[in-house]
């Protein structure tokens, strides 16, 4: 089972967690703040580590307070036309090419296993960190204990994700000083949290390790089980296009635009057209795209629009995803077409 801790003997705990070889560039106050004792307290009474473990780990944290003021500052909604000019680019087009290349036999073992079309994988990661290039830079240790004790508003789950974090390093037998993300705790090339990897990172390539920061295999084959998971339905497409009739109530189905509550008949009945053959049964959800000023789309999303979302809470990112995944897809097939045929072997 995935969340299932292995019992490691001490010593070699300890050589995982005690990393005495790091630099100390900790603040040397935080180990000793009561928040701090009290989270030490409560893990040991829960017996998931020893007090010289986390004590050891602590005493090396750096607080981040850069990392305040980016979770402090105003996030602001772009509009789809400005959105997709930042996300969907050819050179991630072009590198999705090469990547779903170098990494076909893990990809089409991945959608034989889970039934996730390749595409929509190498999407995701390319969207997520370039395939790699860009996985984060903060020790994940200092983000998440920066968030976790320094931002009362997301303090609770930021702690249980540093919680998540320690035990994974313990489980894959890593030192978590040297583990890095991003600046809210994502790892490794499909940039999951440390729950998340938990629950679905798995070691695709049988090394015995998870390893998503620098194994492309364990990150295809956890994107794909993630997906699995979350409702994935392998052939079914993303999205549709609509239209919509005057006076149909589209604020309240805008509404809605991370659920699927309602059926491809019910939206017709409320005004809603797809553009696109869909029988009445199929579920979908209404959403828009301004693609220049003032000028909107309208698209229906359909299931694997909606598992998309769960990867992100992003109508954006989830069209953007959908876009780039098919992009991608023509293109690599457009490449293999164009290889030329092995000679045959002369008699």
């Amino acid at each position: 089972m995935m969340n299932r801790i292995p019992k490691l003997a001490g010593a070699a705990v300890l050589a995982a967690l005690a990393f005495s070889s790091q630099p100390a560039l900790a603040d040397a106050a935080f180990l000793g703040r009561p928040d701090v004792q009290r989270y030490i307290d409560e893990q040991v009474a829960g017996g998931r580590f020893s007090r010289p473990e986390l004590e050891a780990v602590f005493a090396n944290v750096e607080l981040k307070p850069n990392i305040i003021r980016i979770l402090d500052k105003p996030s602001t909604s772009r509009p789809w036309y400005q959105f997709r000019a930042s996300t969907v680019n050819d050179r991630l087009i072009v590198d999705g090419v090469a990547f779903w290349q170098a990494n076909a036999d893990a990809l089409a073992r991945a959608e034989r296993q889970y039934g996730v079309a390749p595409e929509l994988i190498v999407a995701i990661l390319g969207v997520e960190t370039h395939y790699g290039r860009n996985t984060g830079s903060f020790r994940l240790v200092d983000s998440l204990s920066t968030i976790g004790f320094d931002y009362p508003r997301r303090a609770e789950y930021f702690r249980g994700e540093l919680t998540q974090f320690l035990l994974l390093a313990k489980e894959e037998g890593k030192d978590p000083l040297t583990l890095k993300g991003s600046y809210a705790g994502a790892m490794g090339l499909p940039q999951f949290m440390p729950s998340s990897y938990r629950k679905w990172a798995v070691d695709f390539d049988g090394s015995g390790h998870r390893d998503i920061w620098n194994n492309p295999h364990d990150a295809i084959g956890s994107v794909a089980n993630y997906f699995q998971l979350h409702g994935w339905r392998h052939g079914d497409d993303i999205v549709a296009p609509a239209s919509v009739a005057p006076g149909a109530d589209v604020d309240k189905l805008l509404a809605d635009k991370f659920k699927l509550h309602y059926t491809v008949g019910d939206l017709r009945k409320m005004g809603v057209a797809p553009q696109a053959p869909l029988a009445d049964d199929v579920p979908a959800v209404l959403f828009s795209l301004e693609t220049s000023p003032g000028v909107t789309e309208y698209w229906l999303g359909l299931n694997n629009f909606y598992a998309i979302t769960r990867y992100n809470r992003s109508t954006l990112y989830a069209k953007a995803v959908q876009e780039i995944a098919g992009q991608v897809r023509q293109r690599y097939y457009a490449a293999l077409a164009q290889r030329p045929e092995p000679a045959s072997a002369g008699l």
